[in-house]
């Protein structure tokens, strides 16, 4: 026991000043969303790239990829403590359906309009996911089980950056969008749930419209967090066989979405008090801040820039591809 401590300290220590250093950018991009408002992921992301100079630096590389990696799964995973299956059933047995085909057939939509504008199939399954699932999250956990290179990484962080503003732009557009076309309170919460990228987004738009289209916003919206794991676990066996472009073949089930669906597990079970779901749910979106923050320290302006237009392309409709199947789906359910 003690030869392994041993041999584990030094490796702490090198990892250790990385670590801090992210963890200073992120509470810096803390602090000025809560005293200034907008996305928090957004500004750890900007403030990384600011410190991007550094990246190289023999005493944070080690601690920057660490957080990038490590400190992003362990966030995802705690993910799952937000969600129950009776939130989830409570949505209704039309709507689960609705819902679930819009993630899937936007994952295929994404990936077929990158192979249309000749951009890599990681590429397309990266933005399609994260359109479909819960934006800047999903982002994040897919990138995890893609091949690990830099131009994945670099894109990973331009569709942070994208469905990250695109989520905003759909908090003030959707729920005049639901007046305009005069859907009712479960239809409302149906289409703002079922189509903003983030939870946040989500929540603001639906109690934009009432309470009740709130709450039951919020559920959709969870239904569509909890698709995170199926998705994912079919992303890693598609792409197992790349081995993360290490030559190591990744887990069928990663140990990150195990923790994933056991944390919605014993969280439906009522066996996480009320204080602890709150805590837990508070550190995952810490945990996805620091991640991000270092991965923005990885990354410089000029290679998001080099990416080019037909990324934006791919998020814009993609998210438009949704929205419209969305309301297809709530217009039939109507006549119907």
């Amino acid at each position: 026991m003690s030869s392994f401590l041993a041999q584990r300290i030094p490796h702490w220590k090198a990892l250790w000043p990385g670590i801090l250093t992210a963890i200073t950018i992120a509470m810096a991009a803390t602090f000025v969303a809560d005293q200034q408002g907008g996305p928090q992921l957004l500004y750890a992301l900007f403030f990384g790239m600011a410190f991007n100079f550094a990246a190289q630096g023999e005493k944070v590389k080690a601690g920057i990829e660490f957080s990038s990696r490590q400190i992003l799964r362990f966030g995802v995973a705690l993910l799952g403590v937000r969600i129950t299956f009776e939130q989830i059933a409570s949505i209704g047995s039309v709507s689960i359906y609705m819902v679930i085909a819009g993630v899937f057939l936007t994952i295929l939509f994404g990936v077929a309009l990158g192979r249309l504008l000749q951009r890599p199939v990681a590429e397309g399954v990266l933005t399609g996911g994260a359109v479909a699932i819960c934006g800047a999250s999903a982002a994040l956990a897919i990138s995890a089980v893609l091949p690990k290179n830099e131009e994945n990484q670099r894109f990973t962080l331009f569709t942070v950056v994208g469905v990250t503003a695109l989520s905003t732009v759909a908090m003030i557009a959707y729920p005049s969008i639901a007046r305009f076309l005069e859907l009712g309170p479960s239809a409302s919460a149906v289409f703002i749930g079922g189509t903003i990228h983030d939870v946040a987004q989500v929540v603001a738009a639906g109690y934009l419209i009432s309470p009740e289209v709130g709450d039951a916003a919020t559920f959709v919206k969870l239904l569509r967090v909890a698709m995170l794991l199926p998705v994912v676990v079919v992303l890693s066996l598609l792409f197992r066989s790349q081995g993360g472009g290490q030559g190591a073949k990744p887990p069928v089930l990663p140990l990150f979405l195990a923790g994933f669906g056991v944390l919605i597990l014993i969280n439906s079970m009522g066996w996480i008090p009320g204080p602890v779901v709150h805590a837990f749910s508070g550190l995952s979106r810490w945990c996805l801040v620091v991640a991000i923050a270092a991965l923005g320290v990885k990354t410089s302006f000029q290679q998001l820039a080099a990416l080019g237009w037909r990324p934006v392309l791919m998020l814009v409709v993609d998210t438009v591809f949704l929205a419209c199947l969305i309301l297809g789906g709530l217009m039939l359910q109507h006549q119907t």
